[in-house]
């Protein structure tokens, strides 16, 4: 991943980048809900991401919950796990690893149905 672009998270850099789209949302909420357009759509062209946010009957409500998720939607595009630095297990470990397998076969071999040499 050579190719990494961070995209902005703050809300007035992105307003410029986003494309805000308001329609119909169907659900509960009768009459209001049915003819006014309060569901928004908020697509960001640069990462390709797309929020939308319709449970609200308030326009302004769902506009807000879907600006709220399309930060975070960034935020964790924009994360990079730290790379990992190879470690060697500690001698402690590997004696406690040795033993609990050799515990583990011999209750195994405890199991076993004699032979009959």
């Amino acid at each position: 991943m050579t190719d990494f672009q961070a995209f902005p998270t703050d809300r007035a850099r992105l307003e410029s980048e986003v494309e805000c789209v308001f329609y119909r949302s169907g659900g509960p909420g009768g009459q209001h809900r049915n003819k006014t357009e309060t569901a928004v759509r908020l697509v960001h062209r640069a990462s390709g991401i797309t929020v939308t946010a319709s449970e609200h009957r308030s326009q302004a409500q769902n506009r807000e919950l879907a600006w709220q998720r399309l930060i975070a939607a960034l935020k964790k595009r924009n994360h990079r796990p730290r790379k990992r630095r190879p470690t060697r297990p500690t001698r402690a470990s590997v004696k406690r690893r040795l033993h609990s397998k050799k515990l583990r076969g011999q209750r195994k071999e405890e199991r076993r149905r004699p032979s009959t040499e």
